[in-house]
């Protein structure tokens, strides 16, 4: 009986269809793409990274969709798997952001200390005390330093968002200058000056919890909130939240992207199984990664001009255009349309409150 002949899907080389793998390249011939084969390859295959991630990059960068699509096509060990590619370039931004993320949080506790000094130096140099008037002073020191707390990270978020909100620096000053930060938008719902003599009298941490309201039928969770409320009460310590916060991110980063495939998913639904949404969305977070790495590498050597950080975002969105385009075969029209859909539900729905989760997973745990 004469053998039917076939082509391997990745080198295209012409094999026999009992073969189970490609005498060339030794792809599997019959292999569907599910889920459980596309995880199994990123696991087996993370520590074999070689030339294939160079042969990938250029496509990678300047030839959106590309990829994902020559490897729903059948063309797997050409170009470095998806998920490991991933993985990667991942690994290589999360390292270039730690040293801004180092950076960040230095230079808020920095700050921090620097104006608590500067503010009760100050009063003391210049302020006659008395004995009558000491409390009036202490209390006054007291809310010298809680407005410059204040001031110091209303003033950090807003430079921070620049990149979002678009404000200058003379914009932020007059902000922070024209805020008044009075006593009741600064202090906690419990009684301070309670807390500070059970502190300084040694008080254990229980007597504190329930002198900040705690019930003693209280769950494990709101206990943890009030313990790291104390905690944060007295060291101040804005910058180690913030660390936690930057820390938490990658574990975040795990979630969101399935979650972006997701919605690619429900708007091209008719357009093959979810672990091919989930290839696209693989390549373009490591293409968004390549790109953040690059720009967080130049800024570490040199500050990029506002208006450029608005340019390179919008290049992102373009990019995510023509990778539709060209991944699901639509018109420019719907590319448009579901991409914008896309890229709002994501930027506006799930970031926001991811954020959310992660500053109270920060919170609870720095």
């Amino acid at each position: 009986m004469e053998d039917h002949i076939s082509k391997c899907l990745n080198c295209e080389s012409e094999l026999k269809e009992k073969y189970e793998f490609c005498p060339n390249c030794g792809q599997k011939t019959t292999e569907d793409l599910t889920l459980g084969v596309l995880f199994y390859n990123t696991i087996s295959n993370y520590f074999s990274f070689d030339a294939r991630f160079l042969k990938g990059f250029l496509p990678l960068m300047f030839k959106p969709g590309f990829l994902p699509k020559k490897f729903i096509e059948g063309k797997r060990l050409l170009y470095l798997h998806p998920g490991q590619m991933y993985l990667f370039v991942a690994f290589v931004f999360f390292f270039i952001f730690s040293f801004t993320a180092r950076k960040h949080t230095e230079s808020l506790n920095t700050q921090l200390r620097k104006t608590l000094n500067d503010n009760t130096a100050t009063l003391v140099d210049t302020v006659n005390i008395r004995e009558s008037d000491s409390i009036r002073v202490a209390d006054s020191i007291q809310k010298r330093k809680s407005d410059s707390i204040a001031k110091v990270k209303l003033r950090k978020a807003l430079e921070d968002n620049k990149f979002l909100t678009g404000m200058t620096e003379t914009e932020i000053d007059s902000i922070v200058a024209t805020t008044n930060l009075n006593d009741k938008d600064l202090n906690f719902s419990f009684n301070e000056e309670k807390i500070d003599s059970l502190i300084q009298n040694n008080a254990s941490d229980q007597e504190i919890y329930k002198a900040m309201g705690m019930d003693e039928d209280d769950g494990w969770f709101m206990r943890k909130i009030y313990a790291q409320a104390l905690k944060f009460y007295k060291a101040r310590d804005g910058g180690n939240i913030l660390q936690a916060f930057y820390d938490t991110i990658p574990i975040a980063l795990f979630f969101l992207l399935p979650i972006f495939a997701l919605i690619l998913k429900v708007l091209y639904y008719k357009r093959g199984r979810y672990a091919h949404h989930l290839v696209f969305s693989f390549y373009y977070f490591s293409f968004l990664f390549t790109v953040f790495s690059i720009i967080f590498g130049i800024n570490m050597i040199w500050d990029i001009p506002d208006g450029l950080d608005w340019l390179i975002a919008f290049s992102t969105f373009i990019y995510l255009l023509i990778a539709l385009k060209r991944f699901y075969g639509q018109g420019w029209f719907f590319s448009f349309f579901k991409g914008s859909v896309a890229t709002f539900t994501f930027m506006l729905l799930v970031i926001p409150f991811a954020a959310v989760i992660i500053a109270l997973v920060a919170f609870m745990f720095y």
